[in-house]
């Protein structure tokens, strides 16, 4: 990575810290990282684009819904 990313985090997070924010790569892969925000400097996860489509649609379609 060349500089600071645009972390950004669901505006449905709550102010106790516990979010994910996601931030896509710099590198023109269209990969996308997750981070804990409470944790920032600790483990990212890299989703290649395929995934992170992948994701977003099964969240649209209703997939995840408990």
């Amino acid at each position: 990575m060349t500089g600071p990313l645009p972390w950004r985090k669901s505006s449905y997070s709550g102010p106790n810290g516990n979010c994910v924010e996601f931030a896509p790569t710099d590198d023109g892969s269209g990969d996308v990282l997750i981070r804990h925000s409470k944790y920032p400097d600790d483990t990212v996860i890299r989703y290649t684009a395929a995934e992170w489509t992948a994701f977003i649609a099964g969240a649209k379609d209703g997939e995840f819904d408990l």
